[in-house]
């Protein structure tokens, strides 16, 4: 492993916690309100090996956004993060987006033909990732298939077990859930990383797959918040949402999923991925953000067939 990535993994050379499944950790919560962060994760595994510069590797990272939400679990809110990296293993992503010509072997699970959901494996961001956001590829290897099937053994299927988990206690405590997942993106995006490269991005996009994975009516409470803050709202554009929501979304059985990307450049340099200043401004705010969904049931809110506007 290049000696960069190996000092930034050496603190997650174990599990964070005793008995917690290895790359993944997790914290219970009483509240309604359950949070995950897929992409922050800086464990880069051995058996990674990938071929490019590993600081273009770290690009793929949503960093910082387990810092940003470190106070959830002290308000009583469920926590899920992956140690290891996006671009390693995307849980984001089923376990049939496999780009199958990355394989040195027949891939023996079923694999998406949906074209709609193979756009991203077109651009090489499938559940594997061939490319950067910005084109270069990962490897100059065939991956052997026992290899990607042991990533998912070992990273997709503990990461999706504890989401899954603590939304079903959530809505067993509760009647109802709210499922954020937040990311991060780039102030601009890549080459390689959406159908819309050179796109610049809001301060915030909240996503709910057009309202098939949360009530918009919370959706529009959650954009209206974020705009009295003075930031810059999109609304499933260009993110709608991917697996995490739409395996877990079901407003109809009030369990409400939405997906909140935040901009890097309101907290962070994207250059050095140092910290900035207006992290701590950006950190209070999602804290109000969250302070405001404990206090919403969204069984109360009224029907709202109008989508928020994107500002």
């Amino acid at each position: 492993m290049h000696p960069i990535l190996q000092l930034i993994s050496s603190r997650f050379a174990q599990p964070a916690s005793p008995g917690a499944p290895a790359f993944v950790s997790s914290s219970a919560g009483d509240a309604p309100l359950v949070l995950d962060s897929p992409h922050s994760g800086t464990f880069y595994p051995e058996d990674f090996r990938f071929a490019c510069d590993p600081a273009a590797l770290r690009t793929a990272e949503d960093t910082h956004v387990e810092k940003l939400y470190a106070f959830a679990p002290a308000l009583g809110v469920a926590w899920t993060e992956a140690h290891f990296p996006r671009s390693y293993l995307d849980a984001n992503r089923n376990t049939t987006e496999i780009d199958v010509s990355m394989l040195d072997g027949a891939w023996p699970g079923p694999v998406e033909t949906d074209p709609k959901t193979l756009s991203k494996v077109r651009l090489g961001k499938g559940l594997i990732w061939k490319f950067t956001d910005d084109g270069l590829p990962l490897y100059d290897r065939p991956l052997p298939v026992e290899e990607v099937r042991q990533r998912i053994e070992r990273c997709w299927k503990p990461y999706h077990a504890a989401v899954a988990g603590a939304i079903d206690r959530a809505h067993a405590r509760h009647g109802y859930s709210i499922h954020l997942n937040c990311h991060s993106m780039p102030a601009v995006a890549g080459s390689h990383a959406t159908d819309l490269p050179g796109l610049v991005h809001a301060d915030f996009v909240v996503g709910d797959r057009d309202g098939s994975t949360a009530s918009p009516a919370l959706s529009r409470r959650i954009c209206d918040f974020l705009r009295g803050r003075g930031y810059r709202v999109d609304y499933n554009h260009p993110y709608k949402g991917v697996e995490l929501v739409r395996r877990y979304g079901d407003p109809a059985r009030q369990r409400h999923s939405i997906q909140l990307e935040v901009n890097r450049s309101r907290y962070m340099d994207e250059r050095t991925l140092e910290i900035a200043p207006g992290f701590a401004t950006l950190q209070a705010d999602l804290r109000a953000l969250v302070e405001m969904l404990l206090a919403t049931d969204p069984r109360g809110l009224d029907a709202e067939p109008d989508a928020p506007a994107a500002t």
